[in-house]
């Protein structure tokens, strides 16, 4: 995975190179302070086939990456040109054909990334910039900082990242992923690009995620209506729920409203579109939610003052293989449980002989889930509390066998005391799990620290 970038005490200025006189954009990062593990090494992703791609300029690339003095500094393509949904509604006319011409600079930087083995996970409006001021100037692909690196078409869980109303229903489903996750995100981009609204929105998060795991949008009158019906194909073949039948950005190249735009494509002015547009820019300007969901622990407090929707649990880790993926993955999904006060949910994941030592037991060795089910109903329901963010630290998994398994984590918990103010729990746990009939069961826990309600 490739590392993520702290973004706390962030400056940037220009630069130029003498001895070619080429500008630069200069990023520096104070890093004392900020980073507390000594082995964390801040190496960015410079050795990723990405970054030392000598392919068109299809992406604001890293140029190079240096720590000197409690300072670490970046070295980015200078781009000026700001963002392309910026550029589209200060343009006297905008049409489909536009909207064609745009998503194809953004697929093929898409497809050099795909190629090269990077995933981006973070497609959105923020991240397509336009390489200068000039008319017809490029678009360019920026921020990295989620990405991953993949071996051909793999498809693996790599954690929980990205942005909510560009995310894919496999990662909300939590399920192994790949490539295919930026053609969900280029169909949601394109959608906008055409009507100047989401295809997926509602103030509740969870509301939200419900319909993007549902694939339920539509093309309503009378905004859709002047839209062609190959401009709609396409959207429809990004947005399918099953990634292996999505659309690849080598196929969606060739696709008529794009490879043949000239004779395909609408030319006519969509100024509802540019009208809707600005609004939405106005919106996400504004918006302080819409963030990656996958962030340096130093951001989380601010971030959780922020935020009032879905409980998430993000784990820090590096992904591994196999049975290892799925321990750390149905943990998740119990911590999840936990966390939206679902019991019936919980006792899925659980076995009916389940055995706990935790601190609520004050000693006692629990056994069944009629002990865990008091909770549920007095104190973990979600109309009791607001929203809770729940960390997974450093999870180890030691197999034992091919059917059993032991997870070994730090679980810190964030919620919000009676008075409003942000507070954070720790606890060490441990968890046995045994798979029966193919399905993982929590069989044995043992948790220290703080109980797992937040104090009042």
């Amino acid at each position: 995975m490739l590392p993520r970038l702290y973004t706390c005490r962030q400056r940037h200025k220009v630069t130029k190179q003498r001895a070619t006189h080429t500008d630069w954009m200069t990023k520096w990062f104070r890093l004392k302070g900020i980073i507390s593990n000594q082995t964390f090494t801040f190496s960015l992703f410079l050795s990723s086939p990405l970054a030392r791609s000598s392919s068109p300029p299809l992406t604001v690339r890293l140029h190079d990456s240096i720590s000197e003095e409690g300072f670490h500094y970046l070295v980015f393509d200078l781009v000026t040109g700001g963002e392309l949904f910026e550029d589209i509604v200060a343009r006297e006319y905008y049409s489909e054909a536009d909207a064609s011409h745009c998503i194809q600079q953004i697929l093929e930087a898409v497809l050099h990334c795909h190629q090269t083995g990077v995933v981006h996970r973070d497609l959105k409006p923020e991240n397509l910039l336009l390489a200068s001021k000039l008319k017809g100037a490029a678009v360019k692909l920026a921020d990295f900082g989620l990405a991953i690196e993949v071996q051909g078409d793999q498809q693996a869980w790599f954690g929980f990242a990205g942005t909510p109303g560009y995310l894919s229903p496999e990662v909300l489903r939590k399920d192994p992923y790949g490539k295919p996750v930026d053609m969900w995100a280029c169909g949601v981009i394109l959608y906008i690009l055409l009507v100047g609204y989401p295809p997926f929105w509602d103030e509740d998060q969870h509301r939200l995620y419900q319909q993007i795991k549902a694939g339920a949008y539509d093309f309503p009158s009378p905004e859709w209506d002047t839209v062609t019906p190959e401009a709609k194909d396409l959207i429809n073949k990004m947005l399918t729920i099953n990634p292996a039948k999505r659309v690849t950005a080598t196929d969606a190249l060739k696709h008529p409203w794009i490879c043949q735009r000239s004779t395909v494509a609408s030319m006519m002015h969509r100024q509802e579109t540019v009208e809707c547009l600005r609004k939405f820019n106005a919106r996400r300007k504004l918006k302080v939610r819409e963030v990656p969901v996958y962030l340096s622990p130093f951001f989380f407090t601010l971030l959780f003052l922020s935020m009032n929707q879905e409980p998430q649990t993000t784990v820090l880790h590096n992904p591994t293989d196999g049975n290892k993926q799925e321990i750390i993955k149905v943990t998740e999904q119990l911590i999840e449980a936990i966390n939206n006060g679902d019991f019936e949910a919980y006792t899925k994941i659980c076995d009916p002989g389940l055995t706990s030592f935790e601190p609520e037991a004050l000693g006692n060795l629990v056994e069944g889930t009629d002990f865990h089910k008091f909770y549920f109903e007095n104190a973990l329901s979600r109309s009791k509390q607001g929203p809770v963010h729940t960390i997974l630290l450093n999870p180890h998994v030691h197999l034992i066998g091919e059917d059993a398994a032991c997870i070994a984590y730090i679980r810190l918990t964030q919620y919000m005391d009676a008075s409003g103010m942000p507070r954070t729990m720790q606890s060490e746990e441990t968890r046995i799990w045994h798979r029966r009939d193919a399905k993982w069961q929590n069989i044995h826990f043992h948790r220290s620290g703080s109980p797992t309600v937040p104090a009042k």
